[in-house]
């Protein structure tokens, strides 16, 4: 956009303030706002070495161009202010009134990222950072959005500046433009700014990509041109000769930008020449009839590709984007056509901000509910980003309701995410489904225009093994939260257990009895903590009254006993220890162990057959996972799928003095055919790298990573 190139070659104050007078009223609190930035950022200088006022003064173009009122222009040429000169909060209130404080109090605390929030030893200190940015500016921005278009105006002047600055640096602000400030120019609907943020930050990451790209352009730039003009004259020519005058509509040629074309080439694994849809025309017309009157002409006059025919006109994204997107065949070349309207188009160019700066001319506004929806009750920070990333920056399907009501979900949302987003307790209670009339699994994949009903049944419960398998944060969130739940019930009644197996007690005879004492506060730390168990142990040893019962208890104390990869402990004979069929928890996974014929019984946590034994109050003993010295690798392999395979690959572990902990079946290749496996070992660190050369030379290894951290990702 040419307003792009003006701001980017602004050098001087005079030169700015020209451009912003053009832009809009240079109002008296306008215009005290300027003597306020120019006095409190007088002797600072941008590392490009021109005067720092130029800054917030573009930034403030930016903002009037979309059409940001007084107090927002007010608020970009004071956005730096508070943070950065001795300037503080109640001054700007003072001077500006409490609008204009609100929003620079918005903008400076997406600036206040402290150090110690980050923590000592963060895991990937660039996510925290870009985690931490984005919680700051959604929170900041729940109350009033225009927050949030200041700040992406600051950061589009940041990134059309960036190169004065060191390579790291600008590695550093790309990467943290494309997932946290782009996705919010995209759920705006600004696509202006999203485009330019997104080529931007190509450029600086993938430099090489970035010019293989523009090389290719720029060497088939001519039959490119020609290839275009002479469509876009067809294109003419067929809506002239069915009534549509020279004025009734406007055609737009393009070549898809660099960095939608390096995303499609690697979703697609295709090359540069091989991408559809790299050469497209847009109708711009005056009415929505026109638009599918022109939809028809197109249809008639060149074949479609009925699959990639879009109607977001009739379904509009939740960013109020509406556009038809068909793609067509003409002399074996292919070219899209997207038609809207010019109120359409505007909506698409300016998202939120064409509603201040054309006055909400009957185009739908952008839904910003997504706000309030990201707001995660959440303390893992890099967990927080990647729903937060996930849920801005996604690819939307539309779906129906039975009674044709529309939602809006992201591509790839199975049944149940649609359940949760109808209801939490429609999510909670889902049975199955019936998409399209066609009964499914919960977890059956969703597409556009599906019909989706979801039956329910009062006695089910929603399973934490599907947390993965849901796309939105809603339903992985209503999952977990679920999974909490049980999870205290499950721990409270499995202590009540191990404590009645320690005195060889029926568990409901024991709870009434813990209960009368008032011991039964906090039975389910029993089941993690080791101390804490020995602390009741001892508490109801004492609440007995016969010192030939205390006597008796007290010779039964509970013992420590570690058995291969476990800590028990337990006053009871345990020979040896075994994974029932229901469930294979890995090394690490939350788990629980009962006691069936002197042998210890291992559960995962949320396995059902563990809640129906714990349910029937059936002996438990304590356990958790022991330490081991030496250190946990997994590997997973594809293996021939012949007899011996498996055992072959476990020899040469053996061999090698691997002591395998665990061994999964991932998945079959039928092509090839084989199948993968997924196996547990520990050896000394030291070893690790003979050992992975050594399968490596042997087997297909899909992947070699330390157990530890392959099950923190």
């Amino acid at each position: 956009m040419e307003i792009f190139t003006q701001v980017r070659n602004l050098k001087s104050f005079q030169e700015a303030k020209r451009l912003l007078a053009s832009l809009c009223e240079l109002t008296p609190n306008i215009e005290r706002a300027i003597v306020c930035a120019q006095e409190c950022h007088k002797g600072q200088f941008r590392e490009s070495g021109e005067p720092y006022i130029v800054h917030p003064l573009c930034v403030a173009c930016f903002v009037a161009f979309y059409g940001g009122d007084e107090a927002m222009i007010c608020a970009a040429l004071l956005h730096d202010v508070v943070e950065d000169t001795e300037l503080n909060l109640d001054s700007v209130q003072g001077d500006f009134g409490q609008a204009v404080a609100k929003l620079v109090d918005g903008l400076t605390k997406i600036d206040e990222i402290q150090e110690e929030e980050l923590g000592q030893k963060a895991d990937n200190q660039r996510i925290a950072v870009a985690a931490l940015t984005f919680r700051k500016m959604l929170i900041a921005a729940v109350n009033d959005p225009r927050v949030l278009v200041i700040k992406i105006c600051d950061r589009l002047h940041n990134m059309l500046t960036l190169d004065s600055l060191s390579e790291s640096k600008q590695q550093r602000k790309a990467k943290e433009t494309l997932v946290v400030y782009a996705p919010i120019a995209h759920r705006l609907g600004i696509s202006s700014i999203k485009n330019e943020l997104e080529d931007k930050s190509f450029y600086y990451i993938f430099p090489q990509e970035y010019g293989k790209i523009q090389d290719f352009l720029r060497n088939n730039n001519q039959p490119l041109t020609l290839q275009l003009n002479e469509f876009e004259h067809k294109l003419r020519q067929l809506l002239l000769q069915h009534g549509f005058s020279e004025e009734d509509f406007v055609l737009e040629s393009r070549i898809k930008r660099p960095y939608s074309i390096h995303l499609k080439m690697q979703r697609k694994g295709v090359g540069i020449d091989e991408i559809l849809d790299l050469l497209a025309v847009r109708v711009l017309v005056k009415s929505t009839i026109d638009c599918y009157k022109i939809l028809g002409l197109v249809h008639l006059s060149f074949k479609p590709i009925i699959s990639r025919f879009k109607d977001y006109i009739a379904l509009p994204k939740e960013n109020a984007y509406q556009t038809i997107h068909t793609t067509i065949f003409d002399k074996s070349r292919v070219f899209e056509v997207q038609i809207r309207t010019f109120d359409m188009h505007k909506n698409a160019e300016f998202g939120v901000a064409a509603h201040w700066k054309y006055k909400s001319d009957g185009a739908i506004a952008p839904n910003l509910d997504w706000l309030k929806n990201l707001q995660y009750q959440n303390n893992n920070i890099e967990e927080f980003y990647e729903l937060a990333k996930n849920d801005l920056y996604r690819e939307d399907i539309v779906v129906f309701s039975p009674d044709g009501d529309t939602f809006t979900l992201p591509a790839g949302a199975v049944a149940l995410d649609f359940a949760y987003l109808i209801h939490s307790e429609l999510g909670d209670r889902a049975k199955n489904a019936y998409i399209n009339n066609q009964q499914v699994s919960l977890l059956q994949r969703l597409k556009s225009g599906d019909i989706v009903k979801i039956i329910t049944d009062e006695h089910e419960v929603p399973k934490y093994t599907w947390v993965d398998m849901v796309k939105t944060s809603r339903a992985k969130n209503h999952l977990r939260f679920q999974a909490q739940n049980r999870l205290k019930e499950i721990e409270k009644q499995a202590g009540i257990n191990i404590l009645a197996t320690i005195f060889s007690k029926d568990s409901a005879v024991f709870a009434r009895y813990l209960s009368m004492r008032s011991l039964d506060s906090d039975l389910a730390r029993c089941v993690n903590d080791e101390g804490y168990l020995q602390e009741q142990y001892a508490a109801i040893t004492q609440s007995f009254g016969s010192w030939f019962v205390k006597f008796r208890f007290n010779v039964l104390t509970p013992k420590r006993i570690q058995l291969e990869n476990f800590v028990f402990f337990s006053n009871r004979t345990i020979t040896g220890v075994a994974f029932d069929y229901c469930c294979r928890p890995k090394y690490g996974d939350s788990m629980m162990a009962v006691l069936q014929n002197q042998k210890a019984m291992i559960h995962h946590k949320l396995c059902n057959k563990l809640g129906e034994l714990i349910k029937e109050g059936t002996p438990m003993v304590f356990a958790k996972w022991a330490q081991v010295s030496k250190k946990a690798y997994k590997v997973i392999v594809s293996l021939e799928d012949r007899s011996g395979t498996l055992a072959a690959f476990l020899a040469v572990l053996a061999k090698e003095r691997c002591n395998v902990i665990g061994i999964n079946y991932c998945g079959y290749d039928t092509q090839a055919p084989s199948l993968y496996c997924e196996v547990i070992f520990e050896i000394e660190d030291k070893n690790h790298k003979h050992i992975r050369d050594l399968l490596s030379s042997k087997f297909a290894i899909i992947e070699f990573s330390n157990f530890k951290d392959a099950y923190q990702t």
